[in-house]
Order: structure tokens, then sequence, then C-alpha cells
């Protein structure tokens, strides 16, 4: 453990946010409340998610339900490929891994709306896995803490910043990790007016 990852998860045990889908040992919860949250800001996304659990409360039923059910659910919350990718992953974990959302991370990228950000996310929440992530809140908090300067979406910036999150991961503790940066960057760390004098 570095002394930026201790910092963060000492920060972390007392200022994590409490949100729904945060203490569940379910990855299905994790993996919508990722996507959902996607170009999405948690305030927004809570009531959703909840709405969503009461009609879709596990693989199963979102496999058997009909897209126009599920874009019914959706409705409102805008960046509709999210849904129907959601949707069609579905279908595939239940018709080619038994219901269950396979750990494998390379099978796991392969569902559809699934990238190497969610991937990171639910294998660290989800399953307990050691892997690093970084969506936009990561890459602000790295790139200030670290006096990145190389834009964040170059190919060269984002090379360094997966190698900076996966540098400071502490092992058996990314998924609060990982958790952690997103809630100082949504709470702190913001893109305009940080409160840095408050930052761990």
């Amino acid at each position: 453990m570095t002394e930026f990852s201790d910092r963060i998860l000492d920060w972390y045990a007392h200022h994590g946010r409490k949100l729904p889908w945060r203490g569940q040992s379910d990855p299905y919860m994790v993996w919508v409340s990722e996507i959902m949250l996607q170009q999405t800001r948690v305030e927004s996304v809570i009531p959703y998610f909840e709405r969503w659990m009461e009609h879709f409360p596990n693989i199963r039923v979102l496999a058997a339900a009909s897209e126009q059910d599920v874009l019914l659910v959706w409705e409102g919350l805008g960046y509709y490929s999210r849904a129907r990718n959601l949707y069609k992953a579905a279908r595939i974990v239940v018709d080619d891994f038994g219901g269950e959302l396979p750990h494998d991370l390379t099978t796991l990228r392969q569902l559809p709306g699934i990238g190497r950000y969610t991937v990171g996310a639910i294998a660290s929440i989800a399953f307990g896995l050691d892997v690093a992530t970084l969506d936009g809140n990561l890459r602000r908090v790295f790139a200030r803490v670290f006096d990145v300067f190389v834009p964040a979406d170059s190919p060269n910036g984002e090379g360094i910043l997966w190698a900076l999150a996966e540098k400071h991961l502490p092992n058996g503790y990314a998924g609060d990790y990982n958790q952690a940066l997103m809630d100082l960057g949504a709470t702190l760390c913001l893109p305009r007016n940080p409160t840095c004098l408050h930052c761990p």
C-alpha cells in the first residue's frame, strides 16, 4: 500500500457516500449501478436504480423481460443504448453463463456495454479482485495529485493515468480504493472550484 492509497482509504472510511448499491454482495447490482452511472450523476441515478431493482431484481428477471419494458423503466435517464446493452448482456449471461456474471475479465469485457472501466469496477467491487479502474473522476484526481499535464483523453495521457491507477492499487482493497477515488472526485476534487483544503 502506498502513502497515496493509504490516505485515500482512510478518508473513505470516514467520508464514503452511502449508496443503495454499496455494501451489496450481488454483482448484478454493482453492474447495473456502474452502467447507470456512466455519464450520469449519482443523485439522478439513485431513484432509477431503486425502480430498476423493483422491476428487475436479478439477471434472470431482466433477461425474461421485453425490451419495451426495459426501456420503459429506463425512460428519462437518457443514453438508451445503455439499457439496450444491459438487456442484451443479461440474455447472454443467462444463455451462456447460467445467469452468473463471468469472473474472467476478458469474457466480462466481451459483454455488450462493458468496457475497460466497467470491467475494473465490477471486478474490484463485486468480485474482490485487485483490478484498477479509471473514470472521469479518477482521471481528474490522478492528473491533479501527480501533476499530469498531458491531456487525459490522449493515448499518452490515458496510458499515464492507467499506470498511476495500477501503481497505487492496494492489494486486497481494490474495491474500496476505486470507490474512494470516485467519491473524492465527486465531492472534493470537482471539475470546477475543488475544495483542495479538505483533500486527504
